[in-house]
């Protein structure tokens, strides 16, 4: 039994639906959150930015004595986790649109994907849609200015009411009966798309199946924590570790300790 925490990581507060799911399904886990808030958001980063900051910031958590990964970050995901599996020695698990799930549970084979620009422009989602083409008609859309609101705590005010209306509407004029929220920041959105749309469309995130692969990786590896272990977490940000507390109880109902950390010098944009 291995009771080392897992490490968590995201570019911002997105990752903590990520937490969220793992906390519920491996109560006895230690975890290690970090959010880079100092570069956040990442979505419309390069993608050389992306990928050499996600390597240096989970070398960080691996110094930190983390036995797993979990890359709770798309664009993240889809710039550098080949990078981190060819150079880190432990078990990565990154994360990736519904897509897969969306066709399947889709009635009209129409879906909606809301990501971020650079998780849509990424060769690795666009591999995954075209490996699907055929399946479903899928209408893609980045969600903008929504990881910046979420980042503040407002997920259900009147412009980011304003801004799902203008994406959501187009969607469902052309038949969407299913939406992928592709960013681990947009299930806190979930409360807010249902008032706005009812059930005419189903929400389709991955905080569980991440959670559930991240299980599966512990017991395949000989790396899950006792039963009765107690879990000591800690959350960290390199930006603002009051506001990443602050979010943490807004968002989780968490009321946690946070702590600023620095990793420097981070690559060139």
């Amino acid at each position: 039994m291995n009771p080392s925490p897992i490490g968590v990581f995201d570019s911002g507060l997105g990752g903590l639906s990520v937490l969220r799911e793992i906390r519920a399904l491996l109560p006895h886990e230690s975890l290690l959150y970090l959010a880079d808030s100092r570069y956040a958001p990442y979505g419309e980063k390069p993608e050389r930015f992306v990928e050499a900051r996600t390597l240096q910031v989970c070398e960080w958590l691996v110094a930190q004595g983390c036995k797993a990964l979990v890359i709770a970050c798309n664009t993240a995901t889809m710039h550098a986790v080949q990078t981190l599996r060819e150079t880190l020695p432990l078990p990565i698990i990154g994360v990736e649109p519904g897509l897969k799930p969306a066709a399947a549970a889709s009635r009209s084979k129409v879906v909606g994907v809301l990501a971020t620009a650079n998780t849509l422009r990424s060769a690795k989602f666009n591999r995954l849609l075209t490996s699907l083409e055929g399946e479903s008609r899928y209408l893609c859309a980045p969600g903008l200015d929504l990881v910046a609101r979420i980042e503040q705590g407002d997920v259900s005010g009147p412009e980011v009411r304003a801004r799902l209306d203008t994406l959501l509407t187009p969607m469902l004029d052309a038949g969407a009966d299913t939406l992928v929220l592709g960013c681990t920041h947009y299930p806190f959105l979930s409360d807010t798309i249902r008032a706005m749309v009812g059930n005419r469309l189903s929400l389709v995130d991955t905080g569980s199946a991440i959670a559930r692969q991240l299980a599966r990786k512990l017991a395949e590896h000989d790396l899950a924590a006792a039963p009765d272990t107690v879990p000591q977490d800690r959350y960290a940000s390199t930006r603002d570790a009051a506001h990443l507390r602050a979010m943490a109880a807004t968002l989780l109902n968490v009321d946690t300790l946070a702590e600023t950390v620095v990793i420097e010098p981070a690559p060139p944009l």
